[in-house]
């Protein structure tokens, strides 16, 4: 499936913050030099790099990796995932996917089980042990995105959100779009 990029989301008109002695982000567009685009890149590679620093630790003493880390996240995000719903949102072929899951599935990890309307589909689950191994990785990438949010506050979280939004391919925002849905008819609604 090609994913062509999109037109990018219509600027909205912003003010100087509050008690700041700072212009809000936008003001005279000056984000948008060359240098102010090579910062963000630098900031996104440091970021990347110690978001995933002890995960990957976690991960190296069992013998597994990234791509481990992120079959874990979606398996857990959305139990009972199609093996094809998993490899389209990785992005990555049968074989790849394969030789991730397996040690996953055969270290007791992962559940495969076939889908009930159509046997050939293989279910995803997260088993126990599984479980137990998304929510510490969770659980320390956790903690520094709470630090980060408080630091920032809830003005910038906004901003931060349709940035990452902003890189996602249409794919990725629908399936964020999804996701959103879910959580909203989950809500309890006010007066219920």
């Amino acid at each position: 499936m090609q994913d062509y990029p999109t037109q990018a989301f219509p600027a909205p008109k912003r003010e100087a913050l509050p008690g700041g002695t700072h212009a809000a982000p936008g003001a005279g567009l000056l984000f948008l030099r060359e240098e102010e685009l090579r910062l963000a890149q630098d900031m996104m590679f440091f970021a990347i790099r110690d978001m995933t620093a002890a995960p990957d630790a976690i991960l190296g003493e069992l013998g597994f990796g990234r791509a481990h880390h992120r079959c874990l996240h979606w398996i857990a995000r959305r139990p009972g995932l199609k093996v094809g719903e998993l490899l389209a949102i990785l992005g990555i072929t049968k074989q790849s996917l394969t030789r991730v899951l397996g040690p996953m599935i055969d270290g007791g990890y992962v559940a495969q089980v076939p889908g009930q309307q159509d046997r050939r589909q293989r279910l995803l689950t997260l088993t126990e042990k599984g479980q137990a191994l998304e929510r510490r990785l969770y659980d320390v990438q956790r903690e520094r995105l709470l630090s980060a949010y408080r630091e920032a506050g809830g003005t910038a979280v906004d901003g931060f959100k349709r940035v990452l939004r902003g890189l996602m391919h249409k794919q990725g925002r629908d399936y964020i779009d999804g996701l959103e849905q879910h959580r909203a008819q989950k809500a309890p609604r006010a007066g219920s």
